[in-house]
């Protein structure tokens, strides 16, 4: 199959599993396009059958702002053309199915099916917005095909949206050959002090994902374990978070990182994830972090219940819940035997999700939305 694919470039959980489907794609022997602003953060060395065609913007003293939908579709409308493109798999329902609709409009004889993934805040928060609301419905309701990384999400696009459509949920996933525990004694010596347990967050530092709620759970957990705490990314949030660290005393104990490209070794210095999202439709991060065998306290909400077991690969409380989710978290890293229970049970989860098995229900998609 010729696939094209778009996505956000930027740090964040759309971008990343886009990026890691189509190389996966292209490993399979498919002929993978992707076409962005930018070259996706995870898309670097060269990898045949994988292709990126970057959308130009130009600028012109009419437009107060940048006309990127209509530019997309443009250089969608190129690609399809002169590559042959069977699909057009759109990640992140705004603008790209927009534009994707619009693009196979123009496309007369050489008409892509278009799917359309949705990930999250473009559907629980963007696209609820009263100016985007009719045109996500209606990108949505004119796709071939559209996916959910959840049934959480599923179910939620359904009811805001008030869609009549069959909504296939295909989860995110990992590959475990990459992510899993190496040794990473040297990320310890370097960021904590001897003897702290490492506990992590990654996330782009938006309001949504609680990364204060992350500093003050860690705050609670240092009165009774010695440890650290390396958050990873960045994002509008985090002169915020800098700020509270320092107010909390915890600037030498909290490591800032910023956004990070290889994260395994990062990963599997970690004896707890935290991830007390307010919104989260699956959780990405917590599935990486698991497959590198660490255990994983998080919020209720979203589609983190059907990543979590509770009890199991770690434990879940309600948002906002710092007292409880340090005393989950103080509980595991005092019984070194029941961490390393938690810790094998969160590998063989994510085994579950590994992306062997969800690239091929994405192609499986893929055919069956071709011969319909």
């Amino acid at each position: 199959m010729k696939i094209g694919i778009t996505c956000y470039p930027t740090y964040g959980g759309s971008g990343v599993v886009a990026t890691e489907l189509g190389k996966a794609l292209a490993k399979r022997g498919h002929q993978v396009h992707f076409i962005s602003y930018a070259m996706p953060m995870r898309l670097s060395g060269f990898l045949e059958n994988l292709f990126y065609h970057e959308v130009e913007m130009s600028s012109y003293p009419l437009f107060d702002f940048p006309l990127y939908t209509l530019a997309l579709a443009s250089k969608m409308v190129e690609v399809t053309q002169y590559e042959k493109l069977d699909v057009l798999h759109c990640h992140y329902a705004i603008p790209h199915a927009a534009s994707a609709f619009l693009a196979k409009e123009i496309l007369q004889s050489t008409k892509p099916k278009v799917i359309t993934t949705l990930h999250g805040t473009d559907i629980t928060l963007v696209g609820l917005e009263p100016s985007f609301l009719p045109v996500v419905k209606f990108a949505i309701e004119r796709s071939d095909g559209v996916t959910a990384v959840s049934r959480f999400l599923r179910e939620k696009t359904l009811t805001n949206y008030g869609i009549a459509k069959d909504i296939e949920v295909i989860p995110n996933f990992v590959d475990t050959t990459v992510y899993r525990r190496v040794p990473a004694d040297h990320i310890r010596q370097r960021y904590s002090h001897p003897g702290d347990r490492i506990l992590m967050h990654t996330s782009n530092f938006r309001a949504v994902k609680r990364v204060q709620d992350v500093i003050k759970t860690f705050a609670e957990v240092r009165k009774k374990v010695p440890s650290t705490l390396l958050l990873i990314g960045d994002g509008p949030d985090r002169s915020t978070c800098e700020l509270l660290s320092r107010e909390l005393g915890l600037q030498d104990s909290v490591r800032f990182l910023g956004k990070q490209v290889e994260l395994v070794e990062l990963l599997s210095s970690g004896d707890l994830f935290l991830m007390p999202s307010q919104s989260e439709s699956f959780g990405l991060s917590a599935l990486e972090a698991m497959a590198c065998g660490v255990p994983v306290i998080s919020s209720s909400v979203g589609g983190l219940p059907e990543l979590q077991l509770h009890g199991q690969t770690g434990f879940i409380a309600e948002i906002g819940d710092i007292d409880r989710m340090a005393k989950y978290a103080i509980d595991l890293l005092l019984n070194p035997a029941k961490h390393q229970v938690f810790a094998e049970a969160a590998r063989l989860r994510a085994a579950e999700f590994d992306s062997s098995r969800i690239v091929a229900l994405y192609e499986q998609y893929y055919e069956r939305i071709l011969a319909s």
